[in-house]
């Protein structure tokens, strides 16, 4: 239903956390090198790896390699800087989820690539940095499902 990119993720338990969730929900996930570890780290695997063959996870080299593989019809940035809530969207089938690295989060050039109103974010206190990358994902996600009636799910 929804695909779950993430950009240049650094932590492997966040990653293989998220190929568990993404496993468990049907959605795909495709990250953009260069990642922060091999795809074969101790920790990524206790995580979330031996989901690995339950989900669609695809590498792509950079963004633009990114974009031309999958040719995402919307793009939806979530960051601290977005305007609309993620509660305040209307997923729709298809949608491209999109966060960035742990440490910086999505780089300005990409995010404003994009259409504002397509900057999303999720409420925290405003003294706050930000979420996990797992539980942000997870959080985003599991709105757009509840919107679609958790199609397909039990």
């Amino acid at each position: 239903m929804f695909n779950i990119v993430l950009y240049q993720p650094e932590i492997p338990p966040n990653t293989g956390n998220i190929i568990r969730l993404t496993s468990n929900i049907g959605s795909s996930l495709h990250l953009v090198e260069p990642l922060g570890f091999s795809l074969d780290a101790k920790q990524l695997r206790r995580a979330g790896l031996d989901y690995h063959e339950y989900s669609t996870l695809q590498v792509h080299k950079d963004w633009q390699s990114f974009l031309d593989t999958c040719r995402p019809r919307r793009l939806l940035a979530f960051s601290t800087k977005g305007h609309a809530t993620h509660d305040n969207w209307r997923y729709e089938d298809g949608d491209f989820l999109l966060f960035g690295p742990e440490s910086r989060g999505l780089p300005t050039t990409l995010r404003e690539g994009l259409p504002q109103d397509q900057w999303l974010r999720i409420p925290m206190r405003s003294d706050s940095r930000s979420l996990n990358l797992s539980n942000a994902v997870a959080v985003a996600v599991y709105e757009g499902l509840r919107q679609h009636g958790y199609a397909g799910l039990g």
